[in-house]
């Protein structure tokens, strides 16, 4: 299937090369938004007048855009954004996983090879692309002298995009209070980055109250839905404060947490954004170059007030003003129609199961310790005492080490255990890794889903499949299903090359890397993607 898909993305690759009569884009450039859900466009777009309304009323629009893999989340997302691959090649499944050498969880971010570079205070720290396993698209424009930059608050969203190698490629760190970057990208701060963050520190906004932009009859939902789940300091409904613990009367923990929540921080990596393109003079080379920006925080609303929220849509509203003003900094710096862009989302995001319930619908919360006593329970009465299932993360059930050989060699524990945890509420299927592995050729769509997520030595030895409506979440909402609400995203193509309409012809998110590989003209050797070649002049 993988040589499939890679054949049919290479023939279309270079039939779009071939009639090609115009040179190519001098810039690229990949807009993630994290958490955008594909029914947001119709639902807010009436609120639009800028960069959102832009890219929508003069792009490409694929109304049919999704995921079809089972673990929809944000690392996953941007490395498939950024390969044109799916995570069972490009290896990057989830957020986190169990590491079986040291019995740990790790992030997806993790890389022993290389080491944290602050622009700030010192902090120890291997974070890289040392688990992405295939090249990015940018990886390949940088192999022919293409300058590579990206920046997200998300380490994992910056380094996806960027992969191997970049100029500037920057993030948040953990103790979310300054900018930092890795020793697989630069031995020092780079000049241009440490330039930008001293004249514009994140505790400027130290203060701001993050009101409604809209007026009040313009938004759809009510402001405090059944179970939103608001970070401390503030309360369900508007207005949200900046302002931390308020006894510290300045920047503090608390605060930064505030700021990455609110439409504030888009802003800000939106003006970084504008700045780096004229520093580094993006679009002004000989080859042409990649930037990648990913906007962390309407996820980050979207846990803990949920899709049907004031504060998502306005979220939107406001982020339709920083992309306008990105979009307006790449016309006065590279050209208007001298550029092509693609947006689209890493995931989008199931509804809060409380308000699904109140509508009469199935939905809840998966209790995980029960999930995983229900499998012990099975495995003690045929196997006898003991410990056999470990963990569950993310959708991945992990056995304590040694014991999934053991069920499986007995006859029907395994098929007893799965049983057992298949019967849990809010639980649609579970998966063995066996039935998995066997999967490869199947037409369930279910299965399919699980196949394309499964990275062997990463995955679970079990992996689960929730209902619609169903998470593994204590508050607010979350996605990582196959479930629709999860899986299907926004996709647009916007500039040079790009014939602008609405196509309803199913499309994925590992289409993008192709379709812009084929514009500037460089291989994707491992993408599954296919290039979107209705969308080409």
């Amino acid at each position: 299937m993988r040589r499939y898909f890679t054949a049919v993305a290479a023939a279309a690759a270079a039939s779009v090369l071939l009639s090609a009569a115009e040179p190519p884009p001098k810039l690229v450039v990949m807009v993630v938004v994290d958490q955008m859900r594909a029914d947001y466009v119709d639902r807010f777009q009436a609120n639009w007048s800028q960069g959102l309304r832009r890219l929508v009323d003069g792009g490409a629009v694929f109304t049919h855009a999704a995921y079809p893999y089972l673990t929809t989340v944000t690392c996953a997302g941007h490395a498939t954004l950024a390969t044109g691959a799916y995570p069972h090649v490009h290896g990057v499944f989830a957020n986190t996983w169990l590491s079986f050498s040291r019995n740990a969880v790790v992030p997806c971010t993790e890389d022993p090879k290389a080491t944290v570079v602050e622009y700030g205070a010192e902090r120890e720290g291997h974070m890289g692309p040392y688990a992405l396993m295939v090249p990015t698209l940018a990886d390949q424009m940088r192999g022919k002298g293409a300058h590579v930059v990206t920046m997200a608050l998300k380490a994992r969203s910056a380094i996806m995009l960027a992969g191997h190698g970049g100029d500037a490629v920057t993030w948040v760190s953990e103790q979310l209070d300054r900018w930092e970057t890795s020793t697989q990208y630069t031995q020092a701060p780079v000049p241009m980055v440490k330039a930008f963050v001293d004249a514009n520190p994140m505790r400027a906004d130290f203060g701001k109250v993050w009101t409604r932009l809209l007026p009040a009859d313009k938004y759809l939902d009510v402001d405090n839905g059944l179970r939103e789940d608001p970070i401390k300091g503030w309360t369900a409904t508007f207005p949200h404060p900046l302002t931390g613990d308020g006894v510290a009367r300045s920047a503090d923990a608390l605060y930064y947490d505030q700021w990455q929540h609110s439409p504030f921080a888009d802003a800000y990596v939106a003006r970084m954004a504008s700045a780096f393109i004229e520093t580094a003079k993006l679009g002004k080379h000989t080859e042409p170059d990649f930037l990648g920006v990913s906007f962390s925080s309407p996820d980050l609303v979207g846990h803990a007030f949920g899709p049907h929220s004031q504060e998502v849509q306005d979220m939107y509203a406001r982020l339709d003003q920083s992309i306008g003003q990105l979009l307006s900094a790449l016309d006065r710096n590279v050209g208007a129609g001298q550029y092509v862009l693609a947006l689209s989302a890493d995931h989008g995001v199931t509804d809060i199961p409380e308000q699904l319930k109140q509508a009469g619908l199935d939905a809840g919360r998966i209790n995980s310790a029960a999930l995983l006593e229900a499998g012990n329970k099975q495995a003690r009465d045929i196997l006898g005492n003991g410990k056999y299932l470990s963990r569950i993360n993310t959708n991945e059930v992990y056995f304590e080490p040694g014991m999934y050989a053991k069920a499986q060699a007995s006859p029907g524990a395994l098929k007893a255990i799965v049983t057992a945890m298949s019967a849990q509420p809010g639980v649609r299927r579970v998966f063995t890794s066996d039935e998995i592995v066997q999967g490869k050729n199947t037409t369930d769509p279910q299965l399919r889903a699980a196949v394309l997520s499964y990275v062997p030595g990463r995955s679970g030895d079990l992996v689960i499949s929730p209902k619609a409506g169903w998470m593994f979440s204590g508050g607010g909402t979350t996605h990582g299903s196959d479930n629709p609400d999860d899986q299907r995203v926004p996709l647009v193509l916007f500039g040079k090359g790009v014939k602008p309409g609405r196509y309803d012809a199913p499309a994925s998110p590992a289409d993008v890397a192709p379709t812009l590989a084929s514009l500037v003209g460089v291989p994707l050797p491992d993408a599954e993607g296919r290039v979107l070649e209705e969308a080409l002049r």
